[in-house]
């Protein structure tokens, strides 16, 4: 997961899902093009979930853009192959741009996928590509576990 020799796609059939919302509320601006649900917050789409205290889903011509998850933290998971391992992510945000199929993931990120895991203060996670990028702010270094590729016998 975490090198680059492995591209990783979503499931092609998550993007064409509809995106189901459930909160304890809801409060909608149609002027703003946005909705913000409080409360026990999950979105589910396909394979992906995304759980959070708040979430604040922006529209543009009736159409999902980008979803801002705030929690303590906020969690994410989706099988991205048939036949692996989910990807599991939290953050104190996540923001899903639903288009380009990207997770920003901010404070206290983590994101692990089969074993290996990466944490830092932000992440990004290009979900199409498979391509991940991670930073610190300070002095902190990123950490990063790598699982041993198995042998064939």
């Amino acid at each position: 997961m975490l090198s680059a020799t492995q591209a990783a796609m979503a499931l092609p059939e998550d993007a064409d899902q509809p995106i189901h919302i459930r909160a304890d509320n809801a409060e909608i601006d149609q002027q703003a093009e946005r909705v913000v649900y409080r409360g026990a917050v999950q979105v589910d789409q396909g394979t992906l979930r995304v759980t959070a205290d708040k979430m604040i889903v922006e529209y543009k011509n009736e159409k999902v853009v980008r979803i801002i998850a705030t929690g303590t933290p906020a969690h994410y998971r989706q099988r991205i192959e048939a036949d692996a391992a989910e990807v599991l992510a939290d953050a104190t945000t996540i923001i899903y741009y639903t288009q380009e199929e990207r997770l920003d993931l901010k404070g206290n990120a983590h994101l692990d996928q089969q074993g290996s895991s990466i944490d830092g203060d932000y992440i990004r996670y290009d979900i199409v590509a498979g391509k991940i990028d991670a930073t610190t702010e300070g002095d902190g270094p990123v950490r990063m576990t790598l699982q041993p590729a198995t042998r064939e016998n």
